[in-house]
């Protein structure tokens, strides 16, 4: 009989970074030869048969029920493993985090905290005594070295598991994705795979692409942000759209891999990410992009990479008027080692052997 393994998240299926590697994790775990369900406040991507939808754990609760830490206890009960992707992280809700601490406390399987986020990297986030939980049979993951290092510091014993990226995708449709969004074939478009919140930087993208019009009088320029806004930022949003001086389109592609396909440039000025997907997901889909800074980010360029930058308009314009393929394939190869979707289960299991969980 196989081990069984849970996923536990505020949100599960989306297109948010957690969802993203959550559903990559899902997939090398099955690969290890578990079998994994998912219990979440919300599915994005339609409910399976072995799901549990408990909406008490959701970001934003809309049902007024009290929570059910029996419930919970309940859809947990017979894991051999627990993976709780940020839920117990980042207590973007409180309540959410401290039960689910509480109930993972009693249950008697082992249990992965999966740290995309820690509550002190987002200023004036109320945190709740015990999150991150200090929990026997526990393993501390995170995405990058600077949270290992900030949870070792307050007496978590931690590693480093980065994101991981198919790095041979598939192509994606170019012309049929810019002809759904309005773009013509001459248009020089500037995407940004992301949605529309503060720390993503919407205002550095939309003054960057102005810039950059201003310098290229003959061409048509077009910024694209494809993801939605969230955390209080409509209106925000929609005052950066009508005071842009160059046009702005938004909405999502079908698939990541037309989105990359269909634009010219990746723009990525995030103030602070976790990991940043984009940058990978661009190095993957052979697209150059111009990066802000985050403290992530160092481990990254770490790697060798070659990105270009937002603050650096001219090189930005050299590129696009001499691009270098060669330079973007020498990127793939410098990622491969740390970031490929096919070492995955791999470095899981290594992960898991080193702590002494080899045997099931």
């Amino acid at each position: 009989m196989s081990p069984v393994a849970v996923q536990l998240s505020y949100r599960l299926g989306g297109a948010d970074g957690v969802g993203v590697e959550a559903r990559k994790w899902e997939w090398a775990l099955h690969e290890l030869g578990f079998d994994v369900r998912r219990v979440a406040g919300e599915v994005d991507d339609g409910l399976r048969p072995d799901d549990t939808l408990l909406p008490f754990l959701a970001i934003d609760p809309v049902d007024e029920r009290p929570a059910e830490p029996g419930a919970l206890a309940a859809a947990l009960a017979g894991a051999d493993l627990v993976i709780v992707e940020n839920l117990c992280s980042l207590p973007i809700n409180p309540d959410a985090s401290a039960l689910a601490a509480a109930v993972l406390a009693e249950h008697d399987g082992r249990v992965v905290f999966h740290h995309h986020d820690l509550p002190w990297q987002r200023a004036g986030l109320p945190t709740p005594a015990g999150i991150p939980p200090r929990r026997e049979h526990s393993l501390h993951v995170t995405i990058n070295d600077h949270s290992r290092v900030q949870l070792e510091n307050r007496g978590f014993a931690a590693v480093t598991l980065r994101n991981a990226f198919d790095l041979e995708p598939r192509r994606g449709d170019r012309d049929g994705t810019r002809a759904e969004f309005g773009f013509a074939p001459d248009d020089l478009v500037l995407v940004q795979p992301t949605r529309a919140i503060p720390r993503k930087n919407i205002p550095a993208a939309v003054s960057f692409a102005a810039e950059l019009a201003r310098r290229e009088p003959d061409r048509s320029l077009r910024l694209w942000i494809t993801g939605p806004a969230e955390d209080g930022y409509r209106d925000v949003f929609a005052r950066l759209i009508d005071g842009s001086a160059v046009p702005v389109v938004v909405g999502r592609a079908g698939a990541s891999a037309d989105a990359y396909a269909a634009g010219d440039l990746v723009l990525f000025p995030s103030t602070w990410e976790g990991f940043g997907n984009p940058v990978i997901e661009s190095i993957a889909h052979r697209r150059a992009i111009a990066v802000g800074n985050y403290p992530a980010l160092d481990e990254l360029r770490a790697f060798g990479v070659q990105l270009l930058s937002v603050d650096d308009v001219d090189g930005v314009q050299a590129w696009l008027r001499d691009p270098d393929p060669e330079l973007l394939e020498h990127n793939v190869e410098l990622v491969r080692p740390y970031c490929s979707l096919a070492d995955l289960p791999q470095r899981i299991d290594r992960v898991f052997d080193a702590t002494g969980w080899s045997r099931w």
